[in-house]
C-alpha cells in the first residue's frame, strides 16, 4: 500500500498534498482557457495588406506549405501591390506563410475592370482562379463585351500558365469555380441573356430573356469550354456557387427573382434558389426557398451525411423563414439530394447580418463566416458600423459560439477556412485602424484574421 512504510503524520501530510493537486487538476481541465485543443475565437494574429485605394478579399485557400493564398480585387499601385501602375481594379493574389507573412504578390488584368472572386487548388499544385473582366489588354486575351467570366490557372508561385474568358455582349460574371472530378472545371456565374443569340449551342432548349441568368460553364483541364448550361426567367437570376454532386452532376446556387420560365414555386421578392443539373449539365430539378421578403444564398457546402448547407441572408419572417432577428439575418438552410428543406435556422439582431460562407467540421459542428451590424440578441457585441461575425453551430444549426471582430468602422467578412491543424481563418475588408485592427494602409484594405 502506498502508506504502508510512512508514519501517521506523513501518511496524513501526502494525503493532504495528493487532495490538493487532485483539486486544482480538476479545476484546470473545467475552468483554465487554456485545455488543449479548445477554441476560445481569441485572435492569434490579424493583419491588413494593400496600397492607399480599396482592396478588398472574397476567397481564401489553405496552401500546401501551411500558408495561405488569398484573392481579391485592388485599385492600389503602392503599398503591397508594386507591380502595377494604373488605378483600375484588377485581379489579385497574394501568398504569406502560416503566421500571415507576406510572401509574395501579384496582380493580374487589363486597362479596364477586373475583379476576383474565386480561388482553389488544383490537383497539379497550382492554383485556379475565377472572377469577371471588362479589359481587352494587359494580360486579358480576349472580350466579348462588357464584363466576361475570366478564367485564369496559375502556378504555385502565382505565374500565369493560362487564361480563358467566357462571355457576350451583356453582363457575364463568374462567381464561383471547382475542379471536377475529371481534372477539368467547372464555373458558375451568371450571364446576361440579352447578350447572347438563342442560335448559339447551349446545352438546353428554349428561350429565355432574363437580364441575369444562371451560368454554368464545363471545361477541359486546359480551359477549352465542353459545354455550358443556363436557367432562369425573365427577371434577374444569380449563381454565386457550385458543388459537384456524387452521382457527376452540379448544384448551383444563387438567387431568383423570376416567376417563370425554369422558376416553378416563387416565394416572394428574392429566393435562394437551387439548381440541380445531371452530369451533362440538363437540369435535374430547381427548388426556391424563402419568404416574402428579399433572400440571396452564397455558399453551399457538402457534409458528411451526403446533404447540403446552403448559406446567405433573409429580411423575410413568413413561409420558410422563421424567428427573424430584425432588419436581415444570416439564414442557413440543410437540404437533402433531392432539395427538400431538413432544416433552416436564422441568425442575427436587430440591424443587418449576412452569412457568406459555410462548412462542416469533421465533429458535425458547422462554421458560419459572415457580417453584422447587430448589438443584441445572437450578437453579443459590435465594434463599429460592420464587424467581421464568427458563428459555430451543432450539427441541427443551433448556435454554440459567436463572436464579432472588427474596429470602429466598416469591416465586412466574405470567406474563411478551417485549417488543417483547427485554426480559423477570416478574410474580407476593413476600413478601420483601431480595435481589432492593427493598422490601415488606405481607403480599404484586406484583413486576415487568424483565431485560436
Amino acid at each position: 500500500m502506498l502508506f504502508k512504510n510512512l508514519t501517521p503524520n506523513s501518511a496524513l501530510i501526502l494525503l493532504v498534498f495528493m487532495l490538493v493537486v487532485s483539486c486544482k487538476s480538476d479545476d484546470d481541465v473545467i475552468n483554465s482557457d487554456d485545455t488543449p485543443g479548445q477554441f476560445l475565437g481569441e485572435i492569434e494574429w490579424a493583419k491588413t495588406f494593400g496600397g492607399s485605394r480599396e482592396d478588398d478579399a472574397n476567397s481564401i485557400i489553405e496552401t500546401t506549405d501551411g500558408g495561405f493564398a488569398v484573392l481579391g480585387y485592388t485599385l492600389s499601385n503602392d503599398g503591397d501591390i508594386s507591380d502595377k501602375t494604373s488605378t483600375d481594379a484588377d485581379f489579385w493574389v497574394f501568398k504569406t506563410d502560416a503566421d500571415g507573412n507576406l510572401l509574395w504578390s501579384k496582380t493580374y488584368g487589363g486597362s479596364s475592370d477586373d475583379r476576383a472572386t474565386k480561388i482553389i487548388n488544383t490537383s497539379d499544385g497550382g492554383l485556379g482562379v475565377i472572377g469577371y473582366t471588362r479589359s481587352n489588354d494587359g494580360d486579358v486575351s480576349l472580350n466579348n463585351g462588357f464584363y466576361d467570366f475570366w478564367l485564369l490557372k496559375l502556378d504555385n508561385s502565382g505565374n500565369i500558365l493560362w487564361e480563358k474568358t467566357f462571355g457576350f455582349t451583356g453582363n457575364d460574371q463568374g462567381q464561383s469555380l471547382i475542379q471536377t472530378t475529371d481534372g477539368g472545371y467547372f464555373l458558375a456565374g451568371f450571364m446576361d441573356f440579352d447578350g447572347r443569340s438563342v442560335s448559339q449551342p447551349v446545352n438546353k432548349s428554349g428561350n429565355r430573356h432574363g437580364v441575369g441568368e444562371f451560368w454554368g460553364i464545363k471545361t477541359d483541364a486546359s480551359g477549352n469550354q465542353q459545354w455550358d448550361t443556363y436557367f432562369g426567367g425573365t427577371s434577374n437570376d444569380r449563381a454565386y456557387d457550385v458543388v459537384q454532386t456524387p452521382d457527376g452532376g452540379f448544384i448551383m446556387i444563387g438567387n431568383s427573382e423570376s416567376e417563370d420560365f425554369d422558376i416553378t414555386d416563387p416565394k416572394g421578392s428574392y429566393d435562394f434558389w437551387v439548381v440541380k443539373t445531371d452530369a451533362s449539365g440538363a437540369m435535374e430539378w430547381q427548388k426556391n426557398y424563402g419568404g416574402s421578403g428579399i433572400e440571396i444564398a452564397y455558399s453551399i457546402s457538402k457534409t458528411n451525411d451526403g446533404n447540403f448547407l446552403i448559406l446567405g441572408d433573409t429580411r423575410s419572417n413568413d413561409q420558410d423563414v422563421t424567428n427573424s432577428k430584425g432588419n436581415a439575418d444570416s439564414w442557413l438552410l440543410k437540404i437533402n439530394e433531392t432539395g427538400d428543406l431538413l432544416w433552416q435556422q436564422t441568425y442575427g439582431g436587430a440591424q443587418f447580418d449576412t452569412g457568406r460562407k459555410v462548412i462542416e467540421k469533421q465533429n458535425g459542428e458547422l462554421i458560419l463566416f459572415g457580417t453584422s451590424r447587430s448589438n443584441d440578441q445572437d450578437v453579443s457585441a459590435n465594434y463599429g458600423q460592420s464587424d467581421f461575425w464568427l458563428n459555430i453551430t451543432d450539427a441541427n444549426g443551433d448556435l454554440i459560439f459567436e463572436k464579432n471582430y472588427g474596429g470602429s468602422n466598416l469591416e465586412f467578412c466574405n470567406s474563411g477556412i478551417l485549417t488543417t491543424n483547427g485554426n480559423i481563418v477570416l478574410t474580407g475588408s476593413t476600413e478601420s485602424n483601431d480595435f481589432d485592427i492593427p493598422n490601415n494602409q488606405g481607403s480599404k484594405d484586406v484583413l486576415l484574421i487568424k483565431l485560436k
